[in-house]
């Protein structure tokens, strides 16, 4: 059911101009009156998505940190869905940010109360942030888990495991219920792809499943990441075909916050992964009795080839900056890697006979398919010559071979940029210096609107910008010593093996919580209530929104460059200069995010720290003109 609109549609008058008129109500009068500032640049924001919606065009709407832009976006976002009768969508870089925009006293929360208007918000996680059942079941018969499963155990409703009335079920089960478990542990119960959701017994009872009926039937706003939005895109019409539902519903205009993430999290949607230990496991899992001694014969033979897969990957891998470690393509692993393909497909053929023998259960049957069909399909690609990018990577403590597009212009273009759908690309950096080109050439946009607002907030006032010239071995003591003055900080690194090093060398540990101690969102929240004093992070550049004393410093730990990794280096090899072209946009545009963390109202104020080794000082130059300040050498 259509929820009414906040304001009164006319015969004389059409909706663009009756919300044009509600809006101006709204962030002149209105919120004014109840404490907010009238800001000219919000209100040219909204003004200006009130002109994509009608065009239907891609808008980049760059406003400086205290624009107000989330309120800018929301205002025209809910009353076009109730208006187009379709809920809009508002994707968020990750994760985390998802539960910063809904938390209470967030712009959603107080244009409730304010307005007096019932927004319905709800959220459509990735896969991986809910409870699989199957997989609980397994982490449950392995005695050393004992300890953080007690958490999740005690939180599953009855009605799961018990003969509760239908009318009983509600959503449960996402990463953010079960703060206290780490993310190493939830890797062993969450959602995995190899999971065969289509033909589970606990289907009905699940978790996942469950938010997904429930985030469909959202009347106003649905909240998702951009990872999500591109698996919705990417898989939307295999979904179809194979009569299942699309991940998300249709929606009548898309919000991307932090909009200069979505080229990764596009590349991240269409990646492949082929897990060490996964091929082995799943094979053993139907290595019962009464299969035919072909089929065990071809398992057994395909588990041989694929150990020496990853023994091949293993001698011929070169660590890098970054997790993701460069392989050697040599003729000796392409050749092992197509014979495990041919093995595959004879695999496969074998099973369509013992599908009609039914000795192996219908789930395990089904789950060990799936996966071996993309095992063929991932390896196909890994062999053939492409635009691919290729690494090796410890993931879930497993070697994982990774394949991954290096551009998706085009499939972006077709897919979603030329669907006549408002799109909003919203963040404080989505330009170099105004010009909109990086970005838009990296996503394979040809059309757009855009505008660039500066922040209201008197920087030169609020905020000390200080350098620290040291070396690179130096700066753990540079930040042991700044952080013997005790207060809110924030601790920015360009890599979790940077974070990792840090926190192997640094002096004191106390009052320190790092990224993947616990769920992050939880993190977040205790730092916020002062519980602890240091955070240190490599994912928090965007986002993190911490006013007047839960965050009065940042140190920015290295400059923000992307790592040397095969990802990076296959941007690097396709330009022709890299550092202009690739290094230098993305470590400019982090930076902006990183420093943006500190000031966030009207009220705040703080310090922020860069530390700059000799090669970092030397380029102190190509980045002050983007800083909100001066700098104060130290």
């Amino acid at each position: 059911m259509k929820n009414a609109l906040p304001f009164q549609l006319s015969k004389d008058r059409s909706f663009f101009e009756s919300l044009g008129d509600w809006m101006g109500d709204v962030l002149y009068d209105e919120l004014p009156e109840k404490g907010f500032e009238c800001r000219d640049e919000q209100i040219f924001m909204a003004y200006q998505i009130e002109k994509t919606l009608k065009e239907k065009n891609v808008l980049f709407a760059e406003a400086g940190v205290g624009t107000g832009k989330t309120i800018a976006y929301l205002l025209p976002a809910i009353s076009y869905a109730r208006y187009t009768g379709k809920p809009a969508l508002i994707a968020c870089a990750d994760e985390t940010l998802i539960e910063q925009l809904v938390k209470e006293a967030g712009d959603i929360f107080k244009l409730q109360n304010y307005l007096d208007i019932n927004i319905d918000v709800r959220l459509a996680k990735s896969r991986d942030q809910y409870l699989c059942l199957k997989r609980l079941e397994e982490a449950q018969k392995d005695g050393d888990n004992d300890f953080f499963l007690e958490e999740i155990e005690d939180q599953i409703p009855d009605f799961v495991y018990g003969h509760s009335s239908l009318q009983k079920i509600y959503p449960y089960g996402e990463r953010s219920q079960f703060p206290g478990v780490s993310d190493a542990d939830w890797q062993k119960v969450n959602y995995h792809p190899t999971q065969q959701c289509t033909v589970c017994d606990l289907r009905n009872r699940c978790g996942q499943t469950i938010h997904r009926q429930n985030y469909r039937q959202s009347t106003d706003l649905i909240i998702c990441s951009h990872e999500f939005l591109m698996e919705h895109i990417w898989t939307k019409e295999s979904r179809v075909r194979e009569g299942q539902m699309p991940l998300l519903p249709d929606v009548s205009m898309i919000v991307l916050d932090e909009g200069h993430l979505l080229e990764y999290a596009a590349q991240k949607a269409l990646t492949y992964e082929v897990q060490s230990e996964t091929l082995v496991r799943l094979l053993e899992r139907v290595m019962v009795d009464g299969v035919r001694e072909k089929t065990l014969h071809l398992m057994e033979v395909l588990q041989e080839t694929h150990d020496r897969i990853f023994g091949i990957l293993r001698k011929n891998s070169t660590e890098e900056e970054s997790e993701r470690m460069k392989i050697d393509k040599t003729p000796e692993l392409m050749q092992v890697c197509k014979q495990a393909i041919r093995i595959t497909n004879d695999l496969l053929e074998e099973f369509v006979f013992e599908s009609e023998l039914f000795t192996i259960p219908e789930y395990e049957l089904r789950m060990v398919e799936e996966f071996l069909e993309q095992y063929a399909f991932s390896l196909r690609l890994f062999t053939e010559k492409g635009d691919g990018v290729e690494w090796l990577e410890i993931i879930d403590g497993h070697e994982t071979l990774i394949v991954m597009p290096r551009l998706v212009t085009d499939i972006l273009h077709e897919k979603l940029f030329t669907s006549q759908l408002p799109i909003v690309f919203s963040s404080a950096t989505l330009s170099i210096a105004k010009d909109f080109t990086y970005i838009a050439d990296s996503l394979g946009i040809e059309k757009f609107q855009s505008f660039s607002v500066e922040s209201p907030f008197d920087y030169d006032e609020v905020m000390k910008i200080y350098a620290h010239k040291t070396t690179q071995e130096d700066k753990v003591k540079q930040v042991d010593a700044l952080l013997e003055n005790k207060q809110q900080t924030l601790v920015l690194f360009k890599s979790k093996a940077a974070m990792e090093q840090f926190r192997n060398r640094a002096a004191d540990l106390n009052g320190i919580v790092f990224e993947g101690d616990r769920e992050l969102s939880t993190i977040v929240k205790d730092f916020q209530n002062g519980d602890f004093t240091t955070l240190c992070s490599y994912h928090l550049w965007e986002g993190l929104d911490l006013p007047q004393e839960a965050l009065t410093r940042v140190i920015i730990y290295d400059l923000p460059f992307p790592l040397a990794d095969p990802l990076f280096d296959a941007k690097r090899s396709f330009s022709n200069d890299p550092f202009e072209e690739v290094e230098l946009p993305f470590m400019l545009l982090r930076l902006q995010q990183g420093i943006g963390r500190l000031i966030r109202t009207s009220s705040d104020h703080g310090e922020i720290h860069l530390l700059l080794n000799e090669e970092e000082a030397r380029l102190e130059s190509r980045f002050t003109g983007i800083l909100p300040t001066t700098i104060d050498s130290v």
